[in-house]
């Protein structure tokens, strides 16, 4: 039987880095949360693995163990060929293969939230909007996110992430302040968190604060940010229709550029 499954894009809408463990593992606070536009994936099962990627961001992506998809399948104890349309761009802060890899053990029933595959696969794994801590294994769910209309938009820049973790100027911040309770402003609640990793970013990629500032010039945002080690930032509208009119600006403007008007949850 084929398993079909939606592997979202992740955005962070905060990212706070409190520390930094011995052995080198980041320590984070984060409120995820996913948007509609995402990665599709089929695995149908069968005696050997093999993989098939296409779709506008399939060159490059690998189609052998090297993929976390694969690996995704090993940690599940299957074997089968996976179909991978591949929407998102990859290095993009978004997910990408985390997000692949926690769609398919999702849709497999697999107990094991894969954070031996990396630290955004366990909160890929559950979903949903959740409160990521330690080293991304401490996933905590969040109920009371409302949904938010955004544009998500990327350059194109490629920003590796342990070079941002290096560029860092401060590694022991602050966590994010406690979750809004319902009826508190939540917009004005996420001005007052922080994406640690944003200034650090913009110093490898500057084209980042480009895209920052592009998305600052949009009528009707209310918040701008850079979600996860970047490139792909965000900005938060009250309507559906501010952020489609945003992102129809936006992809005019630049065309060579990832826009997407999305509703994150």
């Amino acid at each position: 039987m084929t398993t079909e499954c939606f592997a979202p894009a992740k955005i962070n809408l905060t990212l706070h880095v409190t520390g930094q463990r011995a052995d080198g593992y980041h320590l984070l606070d984060s409120l995820v949360v996913f948007a509609d536009v995402g990665d599709a994936i089929t695995f149908t099962p069968a005696p050997e693995m093999s993989l098939t990627v296409d779709g506008p961001f399939s060159t490059g992506v690998p189609c052998d163990g090297r993929n976390l998809l694969w690996k995704a399948a090993e940690l599940a104890g299957v074997t089968g060929h996976l179909t991978l349309q591949k929407n998102l761009p990859h290095g993009a802060g978004i997910g990408g293969g985390s997000s692949d890899a926690g769609a398919l053990l999702r849709a497999l029933g697999c107990d094991n939230a894969g954070l031996a595959l990396g630290a955004d696969v366990p909160v890929c794994s559950y979903g949903r909007a959740a409160r990521m801590q330690g080293i991304g294994d401490m996933v905590h769910p969040v109920a009371n996110v409302p949904p938010l209309f955004a544009v998500l938009v990327n350059s194109g820049a490629y920003v590796p992430t342990p070079q941002v973790f290096q560029a860092l100027a401060q590694k022991d911040n602050s966590g994010q302040e406690d979750m809004p309770q319902h009826g508190v402003d939540f917009t004005q609640w996420l001005h007052r968190q922080r994406n640690d990793l944003q200034a650090a970013a913009i110093t490898i990629a500057p084209e980042i604060g480009s895209v920052l500032a592009a998305l600052a010039a949009c009528d009707g945002q209310n918040l701008v940010r850079m979600s996860g080690s970047g490139a792909t930032c965000f900005a938060l509208f009250d309507t559906a229709p501010k952020a489609q009119a945003a992102a129809h600006t936006l992809a005019t403007a630049n065309p060579d550029w990832w826009v997407k008007p999305c509703v994150l949850s």
